[in-house]
């Protein structure tokens, strides 16, 4: 008996010691970066940091783009960079920009939980989430990080520019999914960028918009993200980048700013390409002095933020001075504003609605790679309980919710969505509404700029990604965000991966790169991407097998088209100011034009 003691007792020491083992390995700071060669450019020198995994990787991070917008820079468009004498160190990482992080515990267990993990992958992921410091943030944030294993080099390689998503309120060009190898592999040069977020990003105001000697205000995250591009036009070929092949690309709220970027007048030649995972802005309705039926105008949501941080007829002196911190804490007592802390048609660097000019062609109009996946809206309609943001609210009982579905799409459109969704049973209804959500707050939006853009004579590529973490407890599917880790190759090792996967991975990042190269994703070894015709309408899925399908949920977004081509015709005269006809205002492109029958 003793000795099995002894035995049971030495077996719960290994035990121990190798869960302390594991800790230890998923909590330890990574060593910092070996310094690698020191380059020039116009602020002055820089030396790089060593990749861990891929020596022939260099990072530059931290790199300011923009002078650090504090004091009374705050609320400006950015202004440009000073520089430095001695030899910057660009191996570590910049601040984060000022963001509320209220409720990012809550989303990020909603994640776990949906993936389906054993617990002990949940454990462990749990450990490795929260083990971390709290990321270093700052106003003085305007940073960008470039990853290349081409300097030195005459023979120069497109450049992919991220835009991280987070619906323009949170996020950092610095986070872990992002600062990978996969694409640089592939031969480009990297680069992903901070912006301005929420109130310091998008916040308008009547005060704000006297002291700007465009008179507007607002859309200084916008700003932000041209000025990153003007600086990469001025630096990349330093780093091996060419500035005349640069891809724009984003998710979610990042591919929304790529169709803002594609918008504004001040971006017209800093761009060549775009790529769009999961979202385009055609239904930011925002607008600065102007707005639609049930919403307020940009200055008037500001005035509202302000209450309780400033007095009524405060001056733009008087704002700039309110702690940045304070801000940050009034966040969460405002988050029924958080739909105006976005983009707003200003009639200066947004001159008219966004999806007004994805309907008349008057966007940058350069090829499309764009997208959406299966479940985009399994992770959002637990919080939002609706079928479609075409109306702000949906009552709670059953037939009030058909009732409404049916004033906003018509009784013989709403039936047919109630029939293809399943709306029709009160007990299982739920399921049905949040498979509606996505389409509408995605798969609508893409396929509607993929055939605007065709229709201007650009080559466009279509795709939806479908592929469900493979465990069998997982109940997000195919969700918001799925692909990045794909197209970047930043899995965690915890993603339980399968040899599928795995292609799956390699593949994407061939696509994505092949793409920021010539302008067509397809090269030899990879099954054959047709380009999009509204026609044939096929799409490229990734399930993880690669294959195309045509007319993906094609009666579905038919419909909700419609829906949204008609709402975005009310509200342009609205909004901006109207012209002889809303079908050509929205239909510019004949396929948009025809979906508005039936």
């Amino acid at each position: 008996m003793k000795w099995i003691l002894i035995a049971i007792a030495a077996l719960v020491a290994l035990a121990a010691a190798a869960y302390g083992g594991l800790v230890w390995m998923i909590t330890r700071p990574l060593p910092p970066l070996e310094r690698g060669p020191t380059i020039s450019i116009a602020q002055g020198e820089i030396q790089a940091g060593i990749d861990r995994d891929y020596p022939e990787i260099l990072q530059f991070n931290g790199l300011p783009f923009a002078a650090a917008p504090v004091g009374e820079r705050r609320w400006r468009e950015p202004m440009p960079p000073t520089g430095w004498d001695m030899v910057r160190d660009a191996s570590q990482f910049g601040a984060e920009c000022m963001q509320s992080r209220d409720g990012s515990g809550e989303f990020l267990s909603d994640l776990l939980n949906g993936l389906g993990l054993n617990p002990v992958q949940r454990h462990f992921a749990t450990i490795a989430l929260e083990s971390g410091p709290p990321p270093m943030e700052s106003e003085d944030c305007l940073f960008l990080y470039v990853r290349t294993a081409n300097t030195g080099s005459d023979d120069l390689q497109p450049v992919m520019v991220w835009i991280h998503g987070g619906s323009h309120q949170a996020g950092a060009g610095s986070q872990e999914i992002y600062q990978a190898n996969q694409l640089v592999e592939n031969g480009v040069v990297l680069v992903t960028i901070n912006y301005r977020l929420g109130p310091f990003g998008y916040l308008a105001h009547p005060a704000l918009s006297a002291s700007d000697p465009r008179g507007v205000s607002g859309n200084y995250g916008l700003l932000d993200q041209v000025a990153a591009l003007e600086w990469v036009q001025d630096n990349i070929q330093a780093f091996g980048g060419d500035p005349e092949n640069v891809t724009i690309f984003g998710e979610s709220a990042g591919a929304q700013s790529v169709t803002e970027i594609m918008s504004t007048p001040l971006s017209e030649g800093l761009f060549h390409k775009a790529i769009l995972q999961s979202g385009a802005s055609t239904y930011n309705a925002n607008g600065l002095t102007t707005a639609i039926e049930g919403r307020m105008t940009m200055h008037e949501a500001g005035v509202e933020f302000f209450d309780g941080l400033a007095a009524a007829d405060a001056s733009a002196e008087d704002l700039r001075a309110i702690p940045a911190t304070d801000i940050v804490a009034h966040i969460p007592s405002k988050a029924h504003l958080g739909g105006y802390a976005l983009p707003t048609v200003d009639g200066v660097v947004i001159p008219k609605l966004i999806g007004q000019a994805v309907g008349d062609g008057s966007i940058h109009n350069v090829p499309i790679l764009a997208g959406y996946n299966a479940d985009e809206a399994t992770l959002f309609y637990p919080s939002m309980q609706v079928p479609t943001v075409l109306v702000p609210e949906f009552p709670e009982a059953y037939e009030d919710r058909l009732a409404l579905i049916r004033e906003i799409y018509g009784d013989a459109d709403a039936e047919r969505l109630i029939a293809l969704y399943g709306l029709d049973d009160p007990e299982t209804y739920q399921s049905g509404e949040m498979d509606m959500l996505g389409d509408d707050l995605f798969g609508v939006h893409m396929r509607h700029l993929a055939a605007s853009n065709v229709a201007q004579g650009e080559p466009t590529y279509l795709y939806h990604f479908t592929r469900v973490t493979p465990s069998e407890r997982q109940t997000i599917g195919a969700f918001h965000a799925a692909e990045i880790f794909f197209v970047f190759g930043s899995h965690s090792p915890l993603a339980g991966l399968t040899e599928e996967d795995e292609a799956l991975t390699e593949a994407l990042g061939m696509y994505w790169t092949n793409f920021a190269k010539t302008g067509d994703p397809n090269a030899d070894g990879l099954p054959s991407w047709p380009a999009y015709d509204p026609e044939s309408d096929v799409w490229m899925t990734f399930n993880p097998s690669i294959e195309t399908k045509s007319a993906v949920r094609a009666e579905k977004l038919d419909i909700m088209e419609r829906a949204m081509v008609l709402r975005i015709a009310e509200a342009v005269p609205q909004i901006t100011p109207p012209s002889a006809d809303p079908v050509e205002i929205l239909g510019g492109q004949q396929v948009s034009a025809n979906r508005l029958e039936p």
